[in-house]
């Protein structure tokens, strides 16, 4: 089989489980947070090249169910005000987010991010000696070591009723 064929293939392949080429879904996703396919691919937590390979056609599917998920959770904050105004703190929010997520897909292959049962207890503990700036702060400081945690503190800083 010619490569020209191979990429056909795997492009017909992709529309069938992805809806569409992920390369046309990848590009929207380098616009929308004008970032870099490598950056994005940081995000995603797949390799570069792995990234092209997917993008270009010669690769038909992403192996890695928690690379798909961050995909699809990147798809969807793209309609979070602050990402979508295109605002730079906002954005970069979205990626370190996703980025430090542990997503698994559902039964109906939606992105479950994983929490602890009944977390939402601790965010007025959290938010009762830290402002949400400053559980922010603390979360950038653990996203490389500590990604559940900082996720935690994040969506503590974030949570509806946040009081400074």
């Amino acid at each position: 089989m010619q490569e020209r064929e191979i990429v056909q293939r795997n492009l017909a392949l992709q529309r069938q489980w992805y809806g569409e080429p992920l390369g046309d879904r990848v590009r929207r996703l380098i616009v929308a947070y004008r970032t870099s396919q490598t950056q994005l691919a940081e995000v995603l937590g797949i390799s570069p090249p792995m990234l092209s390979q997917v993008m270009s056609g010669r690769r038909a599917k992403i192996g890695n169910p928690s690379v798909v998920a961050r995909l699809v959770m990147l798809e969807r904050k793209v309609f979070t005000p602050g990402v979508l105004a295109g605002e730079p703190e906002a954005v970069e929010q979205a990626l370190r987010d996703v980025k430090g997520s542990r997503p698994a897909l559902g039964r109906d292959s939606v992105p479950v991010e994983h929490r602890a049962e009944d977390e939402e207890t601790a965010w007025p503990v959290l938010r009762s000696v830290a402002r949400p700036e400053e559980l922010e702060h603390v979360a950038e400081l653990l996203d490389e070591h500590h990604p559940a945690l900082a996720g935690l503190l994040r969506r503590a800083a974030h949570a509806d009723g946040a009081s400074p």
